[in-house]
């Protein structure tokens, strides 16, 4: 056994992240979110679908003592993937800071909003995602709608799914029901 061993350790668990980071990206890509869901595809509704995933994720995640520094290294890698988002935006270094602490703020804020949400109902959870897009009306109303049937059908998938899997950044969104539409 090599004696670098210990120091490296640290790596297994940011793949981990890092991994399950990149498949939630991923889904939260899938063209169906914007054409078929009718989320803007602007930076905004992007945030709002990669927010979404994210807090399926998280949900799970914060459901069993074991896997909380999983989900603390996930938010580490969402900051760092919003710092770079930023610095491509062409923020500038003097800017980020103060960027990355509303965007934080903003975040966490939708988060907790989204866990009220769920926890009060179909209603609530669609009405607090149409809030947070940059849509109004009916087009807010369906596209809220259709998300809050997708979260649920994504939380009720991982509650199912086994933590070592998601500790090793292993994980399978469900398959997205177009019925719905």
């Amino acid at each position: 056994m090599s004696p670098l061993i210990p120091l490296f350790s640290w790596r297994e668990k940011d793949l981990g992240a890092e991994k399950l980071y990149g498949a939630i990206v991923a889904q939260a890509r899938l063209p169906v979110f914007y054409q078929g869901f009718g989320v803007p595809d602007t930076l905004e509704g992007r945030f709002v679908v990669l927010s979404l995933n994210l807090f399926a994720v998280l949900h799970r995640l914060k459901a069993d003592a074991e896997t909380r520094d999983l989900a603390q290294e996930l938010m580490d890698q969402f900051t760092a993937d919003m710092e770079t988002v930023l610095r491509e935006l062409g923020i500038g270094d003097l800017s980020i800071p103060k960027k990355m602490s509303g965007l934080a703020a903003s975040c966490a804020a939708l988060l907790q909003g989204y866990e009220k949400a769920l926890e009060s109902g179909d209603g609530a959870l669609a009405t607090t995602i149409a809030e947070a897009l940059s849509l109004e009306g009916p087009a807010a109303e369906a596209a809220g709608r259709h998300l809050a049937y997708y979260l649920k059908g994504v939380v009720r998938r991982l509650d199912t799914e086994p933590l070592a899997g998601l500790q090793s950044g292993e994980i399978k969104f469900p398959e997205i029901d177009l019925e719905f539409r």
